[in-house]
């Protein structure tokens, strides 16, 4: 797994229990995986000269501990999965201070032609980059 994100939690992440809302480990969670995406060449460039995007077809999180306002976290990220068009991912959180895995998620995302709005084959240099990683 490489890192994909760094960050803190702020006060106003947090909900009416005084821990991180879930609406941002999924804020997180997604900015791990454009990191990841960029790592592997999908890159804002690439996407864009290529009329190509990234669609979230599922996504599932594991909540393991609280997280509280002021705390540093670091997301883990990798590749469990290649199809045609087809990526699955999978990110860790924890904590900065303890190294402990506070949620994980896998998400599964298509490859998409964003002018054809349907699926489309991950290029090969993608591919490649993947199998060194």
């Amino acid at each position: 797994m490489i890192k994909t994100y760094q960050g803190v939690v702020y006060p106003w992440q947090c909900d009416h229990m005084n821990h991180m809302n879930v609406q941002f480990y999924t804020s997180k969670f997604d900015e791990a995986a454009w990191n990841l995406f960029t790592l592997i060449g999908l890159t804002p460039k690439y996407l864009k000269e290529n009329h190509c995007g990234m669609a979230a077809l599922e996504q599932n999180i594991k909540y393991k501990s609280e997280v509280l306002a002021g705390e540093s976290i670091y997301v883990e990220s990798e590749i469990v999965e290649l199809k045609n068009k087809i990526l699955k991912m999978k990110h860790v959180m924890k904590s900065l201070e303890t190294s402990k895995t506070v949620a994980e998620t896998e998400i599964i995302t298509c490859h998409i032609d964003t002018e054809k709005r349907k699926g489309k084959t991950i290029p090969q240099f993608v591919i490649d980059n993947i199998k060194k990683m």
